[in-house]
């Protein structure tokens, strides 16, 4: 079992956090564009219940991502499972067509470009994204992965850089779903 260990912050002035980030030693990874496409389920409102359950277009590659519901009150830690599916848009739509016989309905479709820093400090590998979100604005996150047994210890570790980092105060906890979906009321 692995958790993912995260918090998401509002990123007022983007190039001076990269370069906080540069100079902590991280490494850029990598710019991509992704969708995700999530979906209700037939006989359980994931709203109530904090679950997230999408398809993930990755430029052209697919995955499937359930989350379970968060896991404290100050970060965005869950239980994450994800697997691939063939990559091409056309596995994704045959995917989806499937979830929609089965009963699961599209709730909303959150665009963003990501672009992701590698960085390694204390022992800890760290995965660090600013995220263009389409409609919301930009957003730094922090996650790294955890077992129950470390769970506490990396837990810790991500807000101490988020801290080093000068992000906050507070962590943002919604999903970027929650959150233009409450932008649209």
């Amino acid at each position: 079992m692995k958790y993912e260990v995260e918090v998401k912050y509002p990123l007022e002035h983007p190039e001076v956090f990269r370069e906080k980030l540069l100079s902590l030693g991280a490494r850029f990874h990598t710019e991509v564009a992704q969708e995700d496409l999530y979906f209700g389920h037939p006989q359980r409102d994931f709203a109530s219940t904090d679950e997230a359950f999408r398809i993930r277009r990755n430029g052209d590659q697919n995955r499937i991502t359930y989350k379970g519901p968060l896991l404290d009150m100050e970060t965005k830690s869950r239980q994450e499972y994800e697997i691939g599916l063939e990559p091409g848009r056309e596995a994704a739509v045959q995917f989806e067509q499937i979830l929609q016989h089965l009963g699961f309905q599209p709730v909303y479709r959150v665009s963003k470009v990501r672009q992701i820093f590698e960085l390694e400090t204390g022992g800890q590998e760290f995965e660090v994204v600013i995220d263009t979100v389409a409609d919301l604005g930009i957003f730094a996150e922090i996650e790294a992965t955890a077992t129950p047994e470390t769970f506490d210890l990396v837990r810790s570790r991500v807000l101490a850089l988020a801290e080093q980092l000068q992000l906050g105060p507070t962590v943002e906890r919604r999903s970027y779903l929650r959150l233009l979906l409450q932008k649209m009321q």
